[in-house]
């Protein structure tokens, strides 16, 4: 049967919106992406989070289908981020170098106790995604974390910079000639899109509005999360670093220009006022724990927003006839991302399979 285009509208230009809108528009259909903000300059928690793409570091505290999707992220966006940097000329920081995790001599349990927490999950014979570093094989790793004497390897895992990658999206975004409504908050309905533009009409609406759905979707709720970047020469990490805590897990993220993004708390508020000085007391003391030469860090930025989450931290991807909504990535954007954008990808391509009109 002939495949047919589809019209397709997406409301919501965070990291999903991007991701789809940029996707469906190399497979040749016909999209317009509606913004309630800047298209330029992204407000979401996307444009807050740190880029990690850290399946087993998650899977601690996380459910096992949490882990999966990372897996599978995993296999994606290597691929994605070279199209998109052949296509657009835009470097993206794309970097799968695993991350290793650490803890201070009176903290060492929070390391075994990570392991034990995967083995119950993924079973012993997963062990090998591990690997164990006694000080030689860190401080050859990552020369900075010498005064460390043991820590974990998680090979596998990745980061992107997603200050990089977003405007890099926005880039092949207007390269295919997708129709871009930004400052137009939308909201949707089966086959329709209703904003200050009026009604329009549409093959199939995809949601992905973050907590500007949580009329719709039912039991939808911010996190609050704090992150700083810090900028110092003298520490140069080569990958994420995880420091374990009985209270809290610090990661510090290494980017260019001698940065290194620091976080997260991760709060039951809605509240987006500035960061408080409790957190910023405990990521300044716990990354200066790190290394010492953190002290002399300049904080350039500190960035707060809200992570949308369900009741189970668990997204939320809902699909009926016209209409499909893609929400509650919770701490996970990057993580997840790639994976459920592919599954949406399967949805759209069964609809381009039948002649049929989907309202």
């Amino acid at each position: 049967m002939a495949e047919r285009k589809l019209n397709i509208a997406l409301a919501g230009a965070g990291l999903m919106g991007r991701l789809l809108a940029w996707r469906m528009s190399e497979k040749g259909q016909q999209v317009s992406l509606f913004e309630s903000g800047s298209l330029e300059k992204p407000a979401g928690a996307c444009h807050t989070a740190a880029g990690m793409i850290s399946p087993l570091s998650e899977l601690f505290h996380c459910p096992l289908p949490i882990y999966q999707l990372g897996m599978q992220s995993l296999q994606y966006w290597p691929d994605w981020v070279s199209q998109l940097e052949q296509t657009t000329g835009s470097k993206v920081d794309y970097r799968q170098k695993g991350s290793i995790l650490i803890a201070h001599p009176q903290d060492r349990s929070e390391l075994l106790q990570f392991q034990q927490e995967l083995d119950a999950k993924l079973g012993s014979e997963n062990r090998e995604q591990l690997q164990w570093l006694d000080n030689n094989s860190l401080r050859n790793l990552e020369p900075e974390l010498e005064h460390f004497d043991r820590g974990l390897f998680l090979a596998s895992e990745a980061d992107i910079d997603n200050r990089k990658l977003l405007p890099a999206l926005l880039q092949a975004l207007r390269q295919n000639h997708i129709r871009l409504h930004e400052n137009t908050p939308a909201e949707c309905a089966p086959g329709t899109v209703h904003s200050v533009r009026g009604t329009e009409s549409f093959d199939l609406v995809i949601d992905t509005r973050g907590l500007g759905a949580k009329k719709q979707i039912s039991g939808l709720r911010g996190v609050r999360g704090e992150v700083m970047v810090v900028e110092t020469p003298e520490v140069q990490l080569n990958r994420p670093v995880r420091l374990l805590h009985p209270r809290y897990q610090l990661y510090a993220v290494p980017r260019a220009n001698n940065q290194t993004v620091i976080g997260a708390t991760e709060i039951e508020s809605e509240d987006m006022s500035p960061i408080s000085l409790r957190s910023t007391m405990e990521l300044s003391s716990a990354l200066y724990s790190i290394h010492p030469a953190f002290a002399e860090a300049r904080v350039i930025e500190t960035r707060v927003n809200c992570r949308p989450a369900t009741m189970d931290n668990l997204p939320v991807v809902e699909s009926q006839p016209g209409l499909m909504r893609i929400n509650g990535l919770f701490r996970h954007g990057y993580l997840l991302a790639s994976a459920l954008v592919a599954q949406a990808e399967i949805e759209v391509s069964r609809s381009t399979q039948t002649t049929q009109q989907v309202t």
